[in-house]
Order: structure tokens, then sequence, then C-alpha cells
């Protein structure tokens, strides 16, 4: 755990030391190096620099990382809550929007079914069709008598 904490610190510094001294001759020898001596199981550096340097300063400055820590954890859940209430907001007026809009389509949709309903209606009227003869319409289906249908079957 030494060694990841180290090395994280290193990684950190990193980035400002590429900018300033990456034109200085070796430096990325010396980098690889200076990982390496901190990954040596022979040379111990990570746990001489956590020993030295970062468990002294975590240790002085404890308590401000706590209440640090405490403060974004409460300033977390208050935005959390702020952005979940507004994206329920949004998601409230979008499905209201879609349900206003899609009753529009929805009306139009059964305008056209009743349109087509009508011209049918015509079309028989047209034609001089029975409304009484049950054998033209697809709806109903010629009854036969129920001993009828048996002798059919024999």
């Amino acid at each position: 755990m030494m060694y990841w904490i180290v090395f994280a610190l290193f990684t950190t510094a990193e980035t400002i030391t590429d900018m300033v001294f990456s034109w200085f001759p070796f430096y990325f020898e010396l980098k690889i190096a200076f990982v390496i001596w901190l990954l040596s199981p022979y040379t111990k550096g990570s746990s001489v620099l956590y020993r030295k340097f970062v468990h002294p300063t975590l240790s002085n400055k404890e308590k401000e990382i706590d209440e640090y820590i405490t403060q974004a954890k409460d300033r977390s859940y208050e935005t959390m809550m702020r952005f979940g209430k507004r994206g329920l907001n949004i998601a409230a007026t979008a499905a209201v929007t879609a349900a206003t809009k899609g009753q529009g389509v929805l009306s139009e949709k059964l305008r056209s079914f009743s349109m087509q309903d009508l011209t049918l209606i015509q079309n028989e009227e047209e034609l001089q069709l029975d409304p009484t003869d049950d054998t033209h319409t697809a709806a109903t289906l010629p009854r036969l008598h129920p001993l009828e249908s048996i002798h059919e079957y024999r």
C-alpha cells in the first residue's frame, strides 16, 4: 500500500515535471531508475519515502483531512439531490410533452381509421347490398344448425 500511495504522488508530480524537465538529458532514464528504486524489494524506496515524508504529513493534517472529507460528503449528497430533482422535473416535463403530442397523433390515427370505415359504408350503399344478408359481411359467418353440421361431416 505504501508503494501505491508514493507512486500516485509520483504520477501527480510527473505531469508537472515532464513539462519543465523533459529537455534535461537522461530525464526519462532517471525516471525509470526512480520507479525501479520504488519497486525494488532490496531498496524499499517506496517504504523509505512513505515513512519519512508521507506518513508524518498525513498524521499532522489528519483532522483537516477528516473535516474536508465530511464536507465533501455533505456537499456531494446535496448536489446529487439537487441534480436528481432537476432530472426528475425534466423527465416529467418530457413525459407530459410527449403524452400531449402523442395524444394528437393518436387522435389523427383514430380519425384516419374512422374515415376508412366511412368510405366502406359509402361503397356498400353504392352497391345497394341487402343489409340483412349475412353472407356479404366479413364479420359474420353463415350460421348452420348444429345437427346439420354433424350430418355434413359423416
